[in-house]
């Protein structure tokens, strides 16, 4: 006969019976720090590559993502991946580019007339030579395939921009990145390096006049809601570049790491159509919460502009006769 003691017992092992064992603790426990907002395609396309790692490798590889700035902002978590306190950190290429300068070079204002050009450049051969400069770092390694964070437009809240001279004494915000506050200062604006962290707020007390980044984060991050105009002018490509902790890449037995690579780079590659999808409709959308959008016709007046500057010659002696040749092998002559 069953004990009162011992009915207890067993209905407080049924549970276990039913879920059977405990899942297997993880070999590799990595994370993924980002400074994007939780809805954000390169979120929502990391998330689902960290699960089909996690199933592929039979629970051996699991990664943890920690977006908008949980784990620090954009140059902490810069730091953080090359100490191995992150393993993952899609970094910007010209927030990059103060620890690997060329990175930038994919960035250079007025250098890229679409993505034909983008893709071609960074899928291919610039985009080699950028992997062979991070690696050279000992610390960090970069996966091939890049996210797309688009075409940057600028919004402010004093006019539209239709010509460099639109530009003068306004206050931009910027990335904190040299590429940013050189540009911008050489068409006369007034640069102010800011994290996105803080910008809406600093539009918001009118700290700065305006900012610039693609429509996608213009309307993610609500900035219409503190700006009045919207001027199309393609200005800059920007994307980033995953990274990985050498340390913690080198750790994992190949097989692995062709996994987790190979699960990555084709989430980037699904983001880069996710953003494609997202920027078919923006400026409507952006539209109707009441920001009054104009495209520039002729961008090559801010390119003659750069030029007359001496912003291109710099940037060249800059990054060197190696980097500027592959840039130039797809975009044409700049100088």
């Amino acid at each position: 006969m069953l004990t009162r003691r011992a009915i207890v017992g067993v209905a407080v092992a049924m549970p276990a019976l039913i879920l059977g064992r405990p899942a297997k603790a993880a070999k590799f426990s990595l994370k993924m720090g980002c400074d994007l907002v939780d809805t954000h395609p390169g979120v929502i396309r990391s998330r689902e590559a960290a699960d089909a790692i996690r199933r592929e490798t039979q629970g051996d590889v699991d990664i943890r993502i920690f977006p908008n700035n949980q784990l620090g902002s954009a140059q902490e978590m810069l730091s953080q991946i090359r100490n191995g306190a992150v393993d993952f950190y899609p970094a910007a290429a010209a927030g990059l580019s103060a620890l690997v300068p060329v990175a930038g070079i994919s960035s250079l204002g007025f250098a890229f007339s679409g993505y034909d050009q983008v893709w071609t450049s960074l899928d291919g051969k610039l985009g080699e030579f950028i992997r062979g400069e991070i690696a050279k770092t000992n610390s960090i390694i970069a996966l091939d395939a890049m996210w797309d964070n688009g075409f940057r437009q600028i919004t402010n809240s004093v006019r539209p921009i239709e010509t460099p001279a639109d530009l003068k004494g306004i206050k931009l915000r910027v990335p904190i990145a040299p590429m940013y506050t050189s540009m911008f200062a050489a068409l006369g604006a007034a640069p102010t390096g800011l994290s996105i962290a803080e910008l809406y707020t600093s539009l918001q007390t009118k700290l700065v006049d305006g900012q610039e980044n693609p429509l996608v984060i213009i309307d993610l991050y609500k900035f219409y809601e503190v700006q009045k105009y919207c001027s199309l002018t393609n200005h800059m490509w920007d994307g980033w570049w995953i990274l990985v902790n050498q340390r913690s890449w080198e750790r994992m037995p190949p097989e692995l790491r062709n996994t987790v690579a190979g699960h990555l780079n084709e989430a980037a590659r699904a983001m880069r159509a996710d953003v494609a999808k997202l920027n078919d409709g923006v400026t409507e959308r952006l539209t109707k919460h009441g920001l009054a959008i104009n495209k520039i016709a002729d961008t090559s007046v801010f390119r003659q502009a750069l030029r007359e500057s001496g912003f291109y010659s710099k940037w060249r002696e800059t990054y060197g006769a190696e980097a500027w040749s592959a840039l130039e092998s797809t975009t044409g002559p700049l100088i």
